[in-house]
């Protein structure tokens, strides 16, 4: 019988650390599923980069990204160049994990890990913003620099409060950008906006109704775009996109599109890349359709909770 080998690229400090209470159990769990397993602990941003790019070229079968959707779009960016791409598993083990939320990816280590030993993969779409990658959602605006912006010591002791405490900082301080936007096979728009989403998946900062029609298999992204407003408006605005009541609003416009590109002040929008701090604001972002293959369940009967 052909051995299966996986490589496990791991963040020592997610999720408050329980990769690395957990990581014997893992390995135990998943050689005993038939999987022969290393691993890697990143050390620094962009080091899981590497280690999966590392991977491929090692033939490793299953790459397996451990940690939040900032591992993830690591392993996916490290992945994503080469013509052969192993099949990616998933231990959402993150704050957020959105793509997981998104795609029915068991939080708990042990189901994930029955879920990877099944070994079925399913293609996904993957974005790409002036060569940077992304599977989850890219965006500008003041509030897309929370995710970034809290420090990792604080999300391991406190987790989803973190982003709440630095949330009520910036709030008061939320500020628009002159922003013009085309995109193909809609057409081009230029306003003052607060917020640019660009949505692959459902699931964004832990609001499964931010773009509730989004999917990661359908080639296309969705597009959120907040007009400029002020505090209450935004206040109002953001009590309807817990509901998924938002899209009726006049500030908000909402379109599907496979390519973008953007005209802004650079020096001061910056980007988001899946959470993480994605430089300035890319000019042109275009879609990967089925560029890569997740590890998920084939009926899609499993949950994240």
């Amino acid at each position: 019988m052909d051995i299966v080998r996986a490589r496990l690229i791991y963040n020592p400090t997610s999720g408050r650390e329980e990769m690395r209470r957990r990581l014997p159990q893992i390995l135990q769990r998943l050689e005993r599923g038939g999987i022969e397993t290393s691993c890697h602990a990143t050390e620094s941003e962009g080091d899981a980069v590497k280690a999966a790019s590392e991977a491929v070229e090692r033939g490793f079968d299953i790459v397996i990204a451990a940690g939040g959707d900032g591992t993830l779009n690591e392993v996916i960016s490290g992945i994503s160049p080469h013509e052969r791409r192993p099949a990616i598993g998933i231990l959402p083990l993150g704050t957020t994990n959105d793509f997981a939320r998104a795609h029915g990816i068991p939080k708990k280590w042990d189901d994930a890990c029955d879920l990877i030993v099944k070994r079925y993969a399913k293609p996904v779409d993957i974005g790409q913003a002036d060569g940077k990658y992304f599977i989850n959602i890219a965006g500008g605006g003041s509030l897309t620099e929370l995710s970034y912006e809290v420090p990792s010591k604080l999300k391991t002791m406190i987790g989803h409060l973190a982003y709440y405490i630095r949330g009520f900082e910036k709030i008061v301080r939320l500020r628009s950008f002159h922003m013009k936007i085309a995109m193909d096979g809609v057409g081009e728009f230029e306003d003052e906006y607060m917020l640019m989403l660009i949505a692959n998946s459902n699931s964004v900062g832990g609001f499964e109704k931010l773009a509730p029609n989004a999917s990661t298999g359908d080639g296309m992204f969705d597009v959120l775009l907040m007009r400029k407003c002020n505090l209450g408006e935004f206040i109002r605005i953001a009590t309807l996109a817990m509901r998924g009541e938002h899209v009726q609003d006049s500030h908000i416009e909402l379109f599907q599109t496979n390519r973008i590109t953007v005209e802004s002040d650079r020096e001061s929008l910056h980007l988001n890349l899946d959470g993480e701090y994605g430089g300035r604001m890319a000019r042109t972002f275009t879609m990967l359709p089925g560029h890569v293959r997740i590890i998920m369940d084939e009926l899609g009967e499993t949950k994240y909770h």
